[in-house]
């Protein structure tokens, strides 16, 4: 039977308390840091050679959809009550508010070098020291909102005009093009805030650890991409007779060649395929 994940801001005080206690036995148990490592390693930027499977690629989103699945079974077998909730950055949009509450995830990080101080992430609980980074920094960081430079977090109508856009992908399936996934993935052109949208701006927004390749040190990461995820499910119910793309591999000779992953392609470091994780209503549902 199909479970629910559900809006973190309908969670109970006890059902809050289950999640960050099944967060932080997967973090005692040297679990979580796996999940760290492995996004470290995935994230490819397409200035570089290689495969890209985790972002500015086509697989942006079957790829978190199986990375945010894994961790969802590792906190159930934990707590088989626990789902992973996802948090509505188009509503929820205080820096002080859900998911940023003591019980929930803490606040935002001390002026100074912006650790987090409150909540049980914090770095003084020393339940959540940072194995696997990509900085020095052993203690989790935000800046929520950034207010020495503010940035706003996306509007619904940023994300519906993610949403809106019939075409899932289209070559050279990088993060220069148009098209669903990198409306939501986020990749804008120029620098700065107006090259963030979506996906990407949250990120920013809150900053810290958030910004990096080891985003995954910030619980926020599950949630944000939960969303995340929920937007993918939202458009191919919109757009019902749209597919994942490329279909078929690029051809050789081709820039991307080698470098991105086809529906049908096995999706490293899985033995799946894209075309597997287009549906997920047997296993998971949003409410």
């Amino acid at each position: 039977m199909a479970y629910t994940r559900r809006d973190v801001s309908t969670l109970t005080r006890t059902e809050r308390k289950r999640f960050v206690d099944a967060l932080l036995k997967v973090k005692r148990s040297g679990e979580y840091d796996e999940f760290v490592r492995r996004h470290i390693e995935y994230y490819v930027p397409d200035g570089d050679d290689g495969l890209r499977t985790a972002h500015m690629t086509p697989s942006f989103l079957p790829w978190h959809r199986r990375f945010v699945l894994d961790m969802e079974r590792a906190l159930r077998r934990v707590d088989a009550s626990v789902t992973i909730p996802y948090w509505d950055w188009t509503r929820d949009r205080s820096a002080t508010g859900t998911p940023w509450t003591a019980d929930l995830l803490g606040g935002t990080g001390r002026r100074s070098d912006h650790r987090v101080t409150t909540g049980p992430f914090a770095y003084a609980t020393g339940h959540w020291p940072l194995r696997e980074n990509v900085t020095d920094a052993d203690f989790l960081t935000r800046d929520l909102g950034r207010p020495a430079n503010p940035l706003p977090l996306p509007t619904k109508a940023e994300l519906q005009s993610a949403l809106d856009d019939p075409v899932y992908d289209m070559a050279p399936w990088d993060s220069t093009v148009r098209g669903f996934r990198n409306r939501l993935e986020g990749w804008g052109t120029g620098r700065g805030p107006g090259s963030w949208h979506n996906h990407n701006r949250v990120h920013r927004w809150v900053g810290g650890t958030m910004v990096t390749g080891a985003s995954v040190n910030d619980p926020v990461f599950w949630l944000h991409h939960s969303f995340v995820d929920l937007q993918w499910t939202r458009w191919q119910n919109r757009h019902r007779d749209t597919r994942y793309l490329p279909e078929k591999p690029p051809r050789v000779g081709d820039d991307q060649y080698g470098r991105i992953i086809a529906r049908h392609e096995k999706l490293p470091p899985w033995d799946m395929t894209p075309d597997e994780m287009e549906d997920m209503s047997t296993v998971y549902r949003y409410g």
